[in-house]
């Protein structure tokens, strides 16, 4: 029933007009009448909340970061247009490219493990085995946690003076510069990202594997089929599509990485900034008095344009794999 039809329907279920009713009859049918105009327009008052979010804190910066991308604009400072000058520039700056080869670098290392161990964490703790719902929570928590505590926690763990220095110094493998060699820095970060992401996706799998059929793995395993070859030929084209959108999830956060990187390297992006992401190089471009708005507008683009690219190519292997 669509909402022209229902004033309508009210009209023809009401209750026949009395003496009273006949001597404001002309009140009652502008007040019909009135409710007939505003039908039409109370989904919009509804959704209009919501409009105004989306209008303000999303669309409004999108269209403003796209427009300043072409400008000269500082803080404080109205810009110039400029045309592509800021994105001739970004060809020539290398911060630029090391924020992008980090990126890459860090979405590479991360994006496998948090399609693989989530879903084997979910199999896991989707067995009924006394105290798993401890198990389930602890796997969570992370989650929920903030960033910063987790940053400094693995901070000062990782830290020449840390926790796990000390125990491989016990064990006679001597301190290892996590947070001061440039590569193990990142994967530093890379371990983070993956601890704390592991609850998150492991609900997720665990949706998608409660609607797979037990009778599919009873019948693998008539066949002879073990837990390897039931878990290739039987949960993973269940879960297939799930672990595309984990992947497109994962590929998109850990490309715009940010915190991770920031509390562990420091805000100079550790040693010689070598470990700098692009979010972090908007950051520091574009943040401050003499902050360069344009320009960090245009590596704010160039990340929008990749994250875009990487899920069309998710969305593409997904539909090639499904013809």
């Amino acid at each position: 029933m669509n909402s022209s039809t229902a004033p309508e329907v009210i009209s023809s279920v009401s209750t026949p007009a009395g003496p009273a009713d006949r001597s404001h009859g002309s009140g009652g049918r502008a007040a019909r009448s009135g409710i007939r105009r505003q039908l039409p327009f109370s989904p919009w008052l509804f959704a209009a909340p919501g409009l105004l979010v989306v209008g303000v804190f999303i669309l409004y910066p999108f269209f403003s970061t796209l427009v300043n991308a072409f400008t000269d604009r500082r803080t404080l400072v109205p810009g110039h247009f400029v045309g592509l000058a800021n994105f001739q520039e970004l060809l020539h700056d290398d911060m630029f490219w090391i924020g992008l080869r980090n990126s890459v670098l860090y979405m590479v290392g991360v994006v496998p493990a948090l399609v693989i161990l989530p879903l084997l964490l979910a199999m896991l703790v989707q067995r009924h085995i006394p105290g798993i719902a401890f198990f389930r929570a602890a796997f969570y928590t992370p989650v929920v946690a903030s960033i910063v505590v987790v940053g400094l926690i693995w901070v000062w763990m990782l830290d020449d003076r840390g926790l796990i220095n000390a125990l491989l110094e016990a064990v006679g493998i001597g301190k290892v510069g996590f947070l001061s060699d440039q590569w193990l820095l990142l994967g530093s970060a890379m371990a983070v990202t993956v601890w704390k992401g592991l609850g998150y996706y492991m609900i997720i799998y665990l949706a998608a594997l409660s609607n797979v059929p037990r009778e599919l793995h009873e019948a693998a395993s008539v066949d002879g089929a073990g837990a390897v070859r039931r878990f290739f030929a039987v949960t993973v084209p269940a879960v297939r599509s799930t672990m595309v959108l984990v992947a497109a999830l994962a590929s998109v956060s850990s490309f715009k990485v940010f915190s991770e990187v920031y509390l562990m390297a420091g805000p100079s992006g550790g040693p010689a900034g070598e470990d700098t992401t692009l979010v972090m190089l908007v950051q520091r471009v574009g943040t401050g008095l003499s902050g360069r708005v344009g320009y960090a507008s245009a590596i704010s683009v160039v990340v929008f344009v990749v994250t875009v690219v990487l899920m069309l190519l998710v969305l593409r292997a997904d539909r090639r794999e499904d013809a």
